[in-house]
């Protein structure tokens, strides 16, 4: 065998190999977040009605052991502070940060303004 043909036989063989690769597991489990988002964007659900469906979306995410995408918690929080229940939409606006830091800085400017309310 000549150089150019074990060349091409080390590419074939890098290509075909890194074809068999398993695929990654995702980082986030969604069940179902985004059409629920927007379903109650589209006003097609009430807070209470999405607070319900975040919350058994998030038991089910937490059953197993996954964790919830970036801004889950914050919807939630959200929610939870349009319906006046400042302490769970504190707790989801903690849980926020703790899961994503770089989130922390618009979590504590809606932390500040719930305790203004």
């Amino acid at each position: 065998m000549n150089r150019s043909e074990i060349l091409w036989l080390a590419a074939l063989s890098a290509i075909l190999s890194g074809c068999a690769a398993p695929p990654t597991p995702p980082l986030y489990l969604w069940h179902g977040y985004q059409p629920q988002a927007y379903e109650y964007l589209k006003g097609q659900t009430s807070q209470r009605q999405q607070i319900d469906a975040l919350g058994k979306s998030l038991q089910q995410i937490n059953a197993k052991g996954k964790t919830p995408p970036p801004g889950f918690h914050a919807h939630l929080g959200m929610l939870y502070a349009e319906v006046g229940n400042s302490d769970q939409a504190k707790q989801q606006f903690e849980a926020e940060k703790q899961l994503f830091p770089e989130s922390s800085a618009y979590m504590d400017f809606l932390l500040n303004r719930s305790r203004k309310l």
